[in-house]
């Protein structure tokens, strides 16, 4: 009966492609964390560039290797429009930039906070974002 139920109203959050989606997203997120991570580290604190610019150069290039991960593994696109697919996925990127530095100055400059807690915590109300966002408009089928 379950089952049935299920047929008639699916909730995105339990159909079985739509969770698959979700993992396979947070595991190449993962793989982008990684890198955000690693060349934030490199670029602050190894090249002593201002934290800002190391935290939006280290973000877009962790951005860049995530919309290939997810074209390929995540959403399996097959969209032979890879530049006007990228360019959506990198907008979507940079809003969610935006959305990140400003929780990150909130939390590390306003309130005090670490600024690596701060920028686990802006990493994962982006990535929220970004599977929304991508999985609606970049990636639709």
């Amino acid at each position: 009966m379950m089952t049935l139920h299920l047929l008639y109203f699916p909730n995105l959050l339990f159909e079985q492609d739509m969770f698959g989606k979700v993992l396979r997203f947070c595991v190449v997120g993962g793989s982008g964390v990684v890198i955000d991570f690693g060349l934030t580290y490199l670029l602050k604190e190894k090249l002593r560039l201002h934290k800002y610019l190391s935290n939006a150069l280290a973000f877009s290039v962790a951005a860049s290797s995530n919309y290939f991960l997810n074209r390929i593994w995540t959403f399996e696109s097959h969209n032979p429009e890879i530049f006007k697919e990228y360019s959506h996925f990198i907008l979507i990127a940079l809003i969610g930039l935006l959305i990140n530095t400003g929780i990150l100055y909130l939390l590390h400059t306003g309130k005090g906070k670490n600024f690596y807690v701060a920028k686990a915590f802006a990493m994962g109300v982006v990535m929220i974002w970004n599977f929304c966002a991508n999985n609606w408009f970049t990636f639709k089928n």
